[in-house]
């Protein structure tokens, strides 16, 4: 079997021949908008951001930079983005170099509907304004979920995706940032149109979500996503496989904050994690492995990970 076809066979739980290894044989491809800028400057959204070499990613928004300072003026200081007037020439040229036959093609789609809004608001702002004016804040998300499916629509066009992965970090690692009520109130709905659009076009959806939203996972499954990543272990993972397995793949849950990244862990301590989230998420398929976080570890430590994924992640 190849490559291609056993990880199709994982987001779909269709009994692959082996737990991939992250995403493999699958390229990502980045849109010609910033969402987040890699040096100090504003966003397509007209945000402000700064820049640190030790700050995760490098930049991070400016305090105080924000577009929408009251909620009740919101229509006229948001600034969205026009995607026609981008050039997505590069995309498609960039598309046409990859071998189809062997790569599935994912687009990288960030900043979704909860995390553009409190960028444009500042998050202590954003938060407050969801618990105190929920029906406006319901309104902003429609209008950035109109341009993200605008987006994802210009996007397909140009390059005709197979999955996006679509990032909207909903949790602490505690709990929702909102009470699940207001969620369903205001993000839902709008995530909802989204993903319907990516399903109209056989989009496979690669749900990012950072945090401990078990809170919210089966909405996640009613709503139609096909995978979840990062799968944080503040989560009950074996308890969300059992439960909605048959209906979503997980992707990720080798434990970043208490294992790969822990000062003194030991590659057998790696190994021995890699094999309790093979032993937890693998059954019938459904299971792609990866650390729960993206940030730079020990090369020993991934080493081991990357030997024990392929020695035992073999059915």
């Amino acid at each position: 079997m190849k490559p291609k076809e056993n990880i199709l066979r994982a987001i779909q739980r269709n009994n692959p021949e082996w737990i991939p290894n992250g995403m493999e044989h699958v390229f990502r491809i980045y849109p010609p908008i910033q969402e987040r800028p890699y040096n100090a400057c504003a966003d397509a959204w007209g945000v402000q951001w700064g820049f640190h070499p030790e700050a995760e990613g490098g930049t991070y928004p400016l305090d105080g930079q924000f577009q929408i300072k009251d909620i009740s003026s919101w229509m006229d200081d948001i600034q969205v983005p026009d995607v026609h007037s981008y050039d997505w020439s590069k995309v498609t040229e960039q598309v046409q170099t990859i071998d189809r036959e062997d790569y599935l093609v994912e687009g990288f789609v960030e900043m979704g509907v909860f995390e553009r809004s409190y960028l444009l608001f500042g998050m202590e702002n954003a938060l407050v304004n969801y618990m105190i004016d929920t029906d406006a804040m319901a309104e902003v998300a429609s209008r950035i979920a109109d341009y993200k499916i605008e987006f994802i629509r210009k996007f397909h066009e140009a390059a005709q995706l197979d999955i996006v992965w679509y990032g909207d970090d909903w949790g602490t690692q505690t709990n929702l940032f909102m009470p699940p009520e207001i969620w369903r109130e205001t993000i839902k709905p709008h995530t909802q149109r989204i993903y319907d659009a990516m399903k109209e076009l056989g989009i496979i959806i690669n749900q990012h979500s950072c945090g401990k939203i078990d809170s919210i996972f089966e909405d996640i499954c009613d709503m139609g996503a096909d995978m979840w990543n990062s799968c944080q272990p503040c989560n009950d993972l074996k308890g969300l496989k059992e439960r909605f397995g048959d209906r979503i793949c997980f992707f990720g849950g080798i434990d970043s904050q208490h294992v790969l990244n822990r000062a003194g862990v030991t590659a057998e301590e790696v190994r021995q994690e890699v094999r309790l989230r093979i032993d937890e998420m693998s059954e019938n398929g459904g299971y792609i492995a990866g650390p729960s976080h993206s940030i730079p570890y020990d090369p020993e430590l991934i080493d081991a990970m990357n030997n024990e994924i392929q020695t035992y992640g073999r059915y």
